[in-house]
């Protein structure tokens, strides 16, 4: 029988999972060295969909101390659902401090400087030497010598813009937003097709700033809209990327909606809302 691929990574959630990657890697805070390293490894943790870096004890710069019990960043949700098969998981707003897998909790110090609870030692016998280190807790992360933002890229994972002639209308509560034929689709691993419209074809009357910002390791720093209806605002409802990484540039200054909260018109087809993490 065959497989579908979909479904073996939706498997494999459950486990601790880790690649070894072949860049240099340095970790900076404060304008200091934490880490260099030419023999990192990239750690999921069980029902994680993103990795964090581990990093050879030996090449961990700073002072590694286990860590008091209450030290550690758990801020957000154990778990939240709309992952990969409809799968709960862990993602980056769940915090470093939710641990799945077996280990011990590490601090890191830096002269007087003190970063509890942001390096995990796995007990796992594969990863023995290693710390998994919390990718928000330090300034700068370097793969070579280019920055990265939020997260470590996965290899397994694609970002693949697309321009496209399909007719998208966007619409809320009986409101037209965007009506568009040029589209440019955005197909993501284990995420749901974008639509980025252009912003000729957005209703700019009922866009709104917003002061949220949020960083993808593939398409760089997003900035949001709140949308104004005639009876209430719904805040950060559109997006978009002034400056995107190298690799999405083709969505430059377009207009995304979350199809999540919004009603989408395809072809003339009306479709369900969007089940995801960001429902």
């Amino acid at each position: 029988m065959a497989i579908r691929l979909a479904g073996q990574l939706t498997a494999a959630l459950d486990g601790l999972r880790y690649e070894p990657v072949d860049k240099r890697i340095r970790v900076l805070h404060g304008g200091r060295r934490v880490a260099d390293t030419v023999g990192a490894v990239l750690v999921w943790e069980p029902h994680r969909v993103v990795p964090q870096y581990a990093v050879p004890v030996a090449d961990v710069t700073a002072d590694l101390r286990v860590a008091g019990p209450d030290e550690g960043d758990r801020h957000g949700p154990a778990s939240v659902p709309g992952g990969p098969g409809g799968r709960e998981v862990l993602t980056p707003a769940t915090g470093f401090g939710v641990h799945t897998a077996d280990g011990v909790v590490h601090s890191l110090h830096l002269g007087d400087d003190v970063l509890r609870g942001t390096a995990f030692r796995p007990a796992d016998p594969d990863l023995a030497g290693y710390a998994v280190l919390d990718f928000a807790a330090f300034d700068t992360w370097l793969e070579e010598d280019e920055e990265i933002v939020s997260h470590p890229r996965d290899p397994f994972h694609r970002v693949d813009v697309r321009h496209s002639s399909r007719h998208v209308r966007i619409e809320l509560d009986g409101h037209v937003l965007a009506d568009s034929t040029r589209p440019s689709l955005v197909f993501e691993t284990s995420l749901p097709v974008r639509y980025y419209l252009p912003a000729e074809d957005v209703d700019a009357s009922a866009l709104r700033p917003s002061t949220t910002t949020t960083a993808c390791a593939y398409k760089g720093v997003a900035s949001y809209r709140d949308v104004a209806l005639p009876d209430r605002t719904v805040p950060d409802l559109v997006w978009t990327y002034p400056a995107p990484l190298p690799d999405a540039v083709q969505v430059t200054d377009l207009l995304c909606f979350f199809t999540e909260r919004v009603d989408l018109v395809l072809d003339g087809v009306r479709h369900d809302r969007t089940t995801s993490m960001f429902s």
